[in-house]
This record gives C-alpha cells, sequence and structure tokens, in this order.
C-alpha cells in the first residue's frame, strides 16, 4: 500500500516542459540574500524611511527604527544586484548623505545607489 502511494504523490510532481517534451521536475532556486543595513544621523527627524527600486518605491513599507540621539537604523535582506533608492525623513525624499554613489532620478534630484554583492568568493 505504501508503495501505491509514493508512486501517487510521484506523478502530482509538475513537469518541466521542454520543446513539447515532459522532462525532468523544476528545482527551485536558490538565490544567496545579503544583509544590508542602511544607517541615518538625523537629530530632528520624526520619521526616516527607506523607498527604493527593492520596495516599489513605497516608503511605508521600509521604516528605519530610531535608537535615540538622532541614530536611525534598518537592516534588509537582499539578493544580489543594483538598487537604487531614497531616504524619505518626515515627508522629503532626499538621498542618503552616506551614499557612495549616485545617480540621476528621472523625477530631478540624486537616487542613492546600493549594489549587493553576490557573496564571498564570487558567490559561493
Amino acid at each position: 500500500m505504501v508503495g501505491l502511494r509514493a508512486q501517487s504523490m510521484k506523478n502530482t510532481i509538475p513537469k518541466i516542459e521542454r520543446n513539447g517534451q515532459a522532462g525532468r521536475p523544476a528545482r527551485p532556486k536558490f538565490v544567496r540574500r545579503m544583509v544590508t543595513t542602511f544607517e541615518c544621523i538625523h537629530p530632528t527627524a520624526a520619521t526616516i524611511s527607506v523607498a527604493g527600486s527593492f520596495n516599489d518605491w513605497r516608503p511605508g513599507a521600509t521604516p528605519m527604527i530610531p535608537l535615540g540621539a538622532g541614530r536611525w537604523i534598518k537592516a534588509l535582506t537582499l539578493p544580489p544586484g543594483t538598487y537604487e533608492y531614497r531616504l524619505v525623513v518626515d515627508g522629503q525624499w532626499m538621498p542618503d548623505p552616506q551614499a557612495e554613489e549616485t545617480t540621476p532620478s528621472p523625477f530631478g534630484g540624486l537616487n542613492s545607489v546600493l549594489r549587493v554583492p553576490e557573496g564571498r568568493n564570487g558567490g559561493e
């Protein structure tokens, strides 16, 4: 009975179609993600969030956490790639003053650029 059950389950695994022919079951693709920490010092800010290409430019999706004394922080886990972002301080959009790289924004001003590497030793 166990053998029949296993056979029934095996037939429910989705197959990859290759040129109209069934192939092997699809294997999940694993992407190494890296923790990226955003830090900001703004002594008078009531709220700070991060909006960028990694969250569809939605400031409410990524609020920063106040640490006190004007220090703010937010850690995100992102797959490798290049992202553009801006800080939103009390509703005002601005580039990250600590960003190593910027690029012109299509809406005027500058976007900050974040590059998340593949990982140590070329993605190992």
